[in-house]
């Protein structure tokens, strides 16, 4: 049994990973032909795979070099988004890499603008800015003025097993309003009946000593406190320990025993991932980019809808290095304007990704069309094998509801930003290391943990 369990989630995975492997390549110059100037794009893996949908936006606009006379490279940088935010901010500032364009995670735009590493951004690199979903337009923003354009958003959802309600008596079908105490209650009922195949508990997050933890953290502080905020727009304290400590307190109920599964203290994305594709869980907290992969795996089993409370807003933004000269500068800004315009924008929702525009969510129950990226266009395929090169997954949902429409674009929408300040980094560090005391042997009270948590981020943060 424990051989076929690592067989499928290694299935899952794999198809996350092979997701668009299919698509053209670049063509290479003629042989003796002038290489034209290029602008090089830094960004971290596409999670649609090999030659995903970021490497077939590029693949477009370098088709229209004729146009523009530019040609443009996609570099991928390695690692966690720890080890690339290190490689870029090395990198620019020691101008060891001729990077023209980044793909900056949201969280860093506030450090690498007051750091003086990406430039202001002028109108020509934006096209229909009142487009944009006004919450992930404001990630692009640092002391009023406009540093990047939102390329691909990201935002915490709720995957569950239809299957496993059903046998334990409940609705299948959630609706949009599904709050902790409902789910509580959901997980009670399956604990309660004769127990699906390979479950152990309820649901399963990314709890590990990274990024995750602070999401998880983040969406559990602003689900208890109404506008909660650990910083003002100028990047100082704001938070308090009374405040903390019903965020701690509602952290703590939401992964304790019996309802999470123990080892998602130690889970990124994968880990969790592969507990629910195994049916250890019923419920899943993850990204938009995993529900092809899930609906691939379990069909009509598979439900989605919205995480209960507050969610936390992901995603990457495209901003012009500081390093590179005027005259590429202007060019890299109207690569940025192609990559993230409307039909960039719907081809990468069909990817998988979370569209940033309102507009790429007008087709609910359809299929957006895409014209920029062969491999996820609505016409004949353009695999050589006549198959799509997209794992696909429906958009109508059960009684009418629309994943895009419903699900996707209201949670972008309504989702809170993680702390707007330079120092990110020492803040994310600081909530993962206090926040620990949760998940390890005899942990304190939750006061004591806020009180713990207050006194360092006040030596971290101004104010």
């Amino acid at each position: 049994m424990a051989r076929r369990l690592t067989a499928a989630a290694l299935s899952l995975l794999s198809l996350l990973a092979l997701a668009s492997c299919t698509g053209k390549e670049t063509p290479e110059q003629p042989q003796g032909a002038a290489d034209p100037p290029r602008i090089v794009v830094a960004s971290g893996q596409d999670v649609t795979g090999k030659n995903g949908i970021r490497q077939q936006l590029i693949d477009a606009w370098n088709a229209r070099e004729g146009e523009h006379g530019y040609r443009a490279r996609l570099v991928e940088l390695p690692g966690s988004a720890d080890q690339q935010r290190s490689q870029l901010l090395g990198a620019l500032q020691s101008g060891g890499a001729e990077y023209d364009v980044v793909n900056l995670d949201v969280t860093w735009i506030p450090e690498f603008a007051a750091a003086g590493l990406i430039r202001p951004l002028t109108g020509a690199a934006v096209k229909s800015p009142d487009d944009i979903i006004e919450a992930v337009d404001r990630t692009s923003f640092w002391d009023g003025e406009r540093y990047a354009v939102p390329f691909n958003s990201d935002v915490g959802l709720l995957y569950y097993r239809k299957d496993h309600l059903r046998d334990a008596g409940a609705s299948p079908e959630l609706g949009r309003g599904v709050t902790w105490d409902d789910l509580r209650e959901l997980i009670d009922a399956v604990n309660d009946a004769p127990k699906p195949e390979n479950y152990q508990e309820g649901w399963t997050t990314q709890l590990a000593a990274y990024e995750g933890r602070t999401v998880n953290a983040i969406e559990a502080f602003a689900s208890a406190v109404p506008d909660f905020a650990l910083t003002d727009e100028d990047g100082r304290y704001t938070a308090d320990e009374a405040q903390l400590t019903a965020g701690v307190t509602e952290l703590r109920e939401r992964t304790a025993s019996p309802y999470m599964l123990d080892e998602s203290s130690g889970f990124r994305e994968g880990e969790s991932l592969s507990a629910f594709a195994e049916g250890r869980t019923t419920f899943l907290r993850h990204w938009p980019y995993v529900y092809p992969a899930l609906y691939e795996r379990f069909k009509g089993e598979l439900g989605v809808t919205r995480l209960p409370g507050k969610a936390v807003l992901g995603g990457q933004n495209l901003a012009v290095t500081s390093n590179t000269s005027e005259q590429r500068a202007a060019k890299a800004a109207e690569l940025i304007a192609f990559l993230t315009d409307p039909d960039s924008e719907r081809c990468l929702l069909r990817a998988g990704f979370a569209a940033t525009r309102t507009s790429a969510y007008d087709h609910p129950g359809g299929t957006p069309e895409c014209r920029h990226a062969s491999a996820y266009s609505a016409g004949p395929s353009a695999s050589p094998t006549g198959e799509s090169a997209e794992v696909k997954a429906p958009d109508q949902l059960a009684e009418g509801v629309s994943y895009s429409r419903d699900v996707l674009l209201p949670s972008l929408s309504e989702a809170v930003q993680r702390p707007r300040t330079p120092l990110y980094g020492a803040v994310t560090q600081t909530l993962i290391t206090e926040l620990g005391a949760l998940y390890g042997h005899r942990p304190p009270g939750d006061a004591q943990v806020a009180k713990n948590l207050d006194e360092a981020l006040s030596k971290v943060l101004p104010g």
